[in-house]
């Protein structure tokens, strides 16, 4: 069965992210000949190293790599079709769909949302306007009736190999120039979008009682995190920057797996939009999501769908503090008073976000719906 997946970079690495760990557990997991069609490939390889972007097609983990250009894919289209995270098709590529005596079957794959509307939109079929082509609605989610979560096979069992080894960490550790961590130290790491709140949380953090150490991938924040430091420019990757009992390091930018472990290694991660936010959870350790902001404030139904989800089995005294602390996060007010409480909180955030993610990896995951989805269709 032969499968194309389309993705546009809109917002840097989130699309890509999402799209690149569904076709390649397609093809390691379960032998889908998948073909990817990426329009930025220079964004691609700072997730993945080795994707070469003045190439026009390449292989990696078993998925062939397409440049997605100005011009439609010359291509027979596949078994299966993929359009990812709200692309539309190139027409002459629908055309050509719809010109095949088995016609393929159109899946749009949506954006993960907990909101209720997406269960009921899961699975409808959209027929075309004009073509003898129908497109089906695909909704990640939490629930049985959802499309579920992109989780590999093999995430759990490296994940707590990882954080069962102090070698392997501290070699991780050393491998991004950071010192062995201090006692009583909380190691965090922040990747977010530009956020008012975030002078008041460098202030707490600086303030603490106990050292606290940052760890920033490069992105957005950079220039608000050198205005903070009194800095003319954002600084570098690599650079390190303290106040107080804040030690703050800028990271280069991580390859996936790279980043997963920075996730399995910290003991509270500020994430963003929908990778690093899934991958966050998957890491079994307290998280802060922010939502990416959407016009007419839709993203806060987002944040709160989640939270009704997150919170649902949450021991009572820590319901009220999560609520608060992402809340204030999301609508970038002040944080400040409620770090120390929430700092204090992390040993029990961490029981419930391990209990959280076994919760998740009991469910059947969004590959392997996708693939149910399409041989029932395709029978």
């Amino acid at each position: 069965m032969t499968w194309d997946l389309f993705c546009r970079v809109i917002d840097n690495y989130g699309d890509i992210g999402v799209t690149w760990r569904l076709a390649r557990q397609l093809a390691r997991e379960h032998g889908i000949e998948a073909r990817l069609w990426v329009d930025d490939l220079r964004a691609f390889r700072h997730i993945r190293p080795e994707i070469d972007p003045n190439a026009d097609s390449q292989r990696l983990d078993g998925v062939e790599i397409r440049r997605w250009s100005s011009l439609p894919p010359a291509e027979e289209p596949g078994e299966v079709v993929i359009e990812a995270l709200a692309c539309e098709l190139p027409e002459d590529f629908i055309e050509r769909m719809a010109a095949r005596r088995r016609k393929p079957l159109w899946i749009n794959l949506e954006y993960l949302t907990a909101e209720d509307w997406a269960r009921g939109v899961h699975g409808l079929p959209s027929p075309h306007p004009r073509l003898p082509l129908t497109k089906y609605f695909f909704m990640p989610g939490y629930t049985a009736d959802s499309g579920g979560l992109t989780r590999e096979a093999w995430l759990r069992d490296e994940r707590e190999a990882f954080r069962a080894d102090p070698a392997r960490q501290q070699a991780f550790w050393r491998g991004l120039g950071l010192p062995a961590r201090l006692p009583e130290e909380t190691r965090l790491s922040l990747f977010s979008y530009e956020n008012a709140a975030l002078p008041g949380l460098l202030q707490a953090w600086a303030g603490d009682t106990r050292p606290v150490q940052v760890l920033v991938p490069a992105g957005r924040i950079l220039p608000q995190l050198a205005t903070w430091f009194g800095l003319p420019a954002p600084t570098a990757p690599g650079t390190g920057l303290a106040r107080g009992a804040l030690s703050l390091h800028v990271l280069p930018m991580l390859d996936q797996d790279a980043y997963d472990r920075l996730l399995w290694a910290c003991d509270l991660n500020f994430v963003r939009g929908e990778d690093s936010f899934l991958r966050a959870q998957f890491a079994a350790r307290p998280l802060v999501w922010q939502a990416y902001r959407q016009q007419e404030e839709a993203h806060f139904a987002k944040l709160e769908a989640f939270l009704d989800h997150y919170c649902a089995e949450m021991p009572t005294e820590l319901v009220a503090p999560t609520r608060d602390f992402w809340r204030a996060w999301n609508r970038e007010t002040d944080l400040g008073p409620l770090w120390p409480a929430w700092r204090a909180a992390l040993p029990e955030l961490e029981r419930h976000a391990r209990a959280w993610c076994d919760r998740l990896a009991g469910q059947t995951d969004l590959a392997s719906n996708l693939l149910i989805f399409c041989r029932k269709k395709l029978e």
